[in-house]
């Protein structure tokens, strides 16, 4: 008995999303993941530090050293390093929000039982109840997105090469960003659901955005990547405003103390990159002034020399015309 084609194509179809179901959320390293200082790498305080202090003092002796032995606006030729970095990252993004979609769908079909009563699935992904564990297939994915924190880290160093120039939100946002994913691992925290899935969706289209301009050798449009961040950071701040009202409305939610400490950080990122964008625009608003009040310049400059030719010939037609 023949199959027809749309029936074929559609029990293919069916086949990949149960295979990618099952190594997006299925998977048995994936259900049964657990956060855990002796089985989990980089998962140490020790760890965290260190590794933080080195992409510092890296990253400031890099800038450093390139100032003293190059000539100043001199960058280093990077060939497809940075297209690939960006590319490996938006790639790795977009799989950390397909993951943790499913998974958090799926942790939801399965736990709902428990907490049904008095949350909404939207308030368990602001709100996790008490006595939430790291562990299980949403905290699996919390584990990559931290991991992939210290590729991000790479970034900076790239920048400092190819722009000769460290910038000092970029080195703290990092920083910062490393260390709060470890703390919503580390206590459990409460809204880590909705800001990695903010955050892998805003990164997987600036990344492949940065990827897309460096194949196509021309500039990245600076205002699209700052209206994703401004974005990203709006509706974090919007969240963490739900948070603190479902903590007080619901009894609490865990790991409170470290989204307190993550509010913190969040407000001190929000104020230097709306400083950051605010000098942005004001500096372009200024360069668009001058060059108009350039071409202004420019157009009474030729009107004052088309004049004075003018005047400097009518003599001379004149003198044609007398004789």
């Amino acid at each position: 008995m023949s199959t027809s084609p749309s029936g074929s194509t559609l029990g293919k179809a069916t086949a990949v999303m149960k295979s990618l179901n099952f190594y997006l959320s299925d998977h048995p390293a994936i259900v049964t993941f657990r956060w855990s200082h002796d089985l989990c790498w980089g998962s140490t305080w020790s760890f965290l530090f260190s590794s933080i202090a080195s992409y510092v003092v890296v990253s400031i002796f890099l800038h450093l050293t390139l100032a003293f032995l190059l000539r100043r606006g001199r960058p280093v030729p990077l060939g497809p390093i940075p297209a690939l970095h960006s590319l490996s990252m938006s790639v790795i993004s977009a799989t950390i929000f397909a993951g943790l979609l499913v998974s958090a769908a799926a942790e939801i079909k399965e736990t709902r039982w428990l907490w049904r009563r008095y949350k909404t699935p939207l308030q368990w992904l602001l709100c996790f109840p008490l006595g939430t564990r790291p562990s299980g297939r949403v905290f699996f994915w919390s584990y990559v997105f931290y991991l992939s924190r210290f590729l991000h880290m790479l970034r900076t160093v790239l920048v400092v090469l190819r722009r000769r120039k460290l910038v000092f939100f970029q080195l703290f946002y990092h920083a910062i960003s490393t260390f709060m994913s470890f703390l919503w691992l580390e206590f459990s925290q409460s809204f880590q659901v909705l800001a990695i899935l903010f955050t892998t969706l805003a990164f997987s289209v600036m990344y492949g955005y940065r990827f897309w301009t460096s194949v196509a050798a021309r500039g990245a449009c600076l205002p699209l990547v700052l209206n994703c961040q401004i974005a990203l950071l709006g509706c974090n701040l919007v969240c963490h405003v739900a948070v603190l009202l479902l903590h007080f409305l619901t009894g609490g939610c865990n790991g409170i103390g470290a989204w307190v400490f993550n509010s913190v950080l969040n407000g001190a990122i929000l104020l230097l990159f709306l400083n950051f964008y605010v000098r942005m625009y004001l500096a372009r608003r200024r360069k668009r002034k001058g060059v108009v009040i350039d071409h202004r310049c420019e157009n009474d400059n030729n009107i004052a020399r088309s004049s004075v030719l003018g005047a400097g010939k009518e003599p001379h037609s004149n003198k044609v015309k007398s004789n």
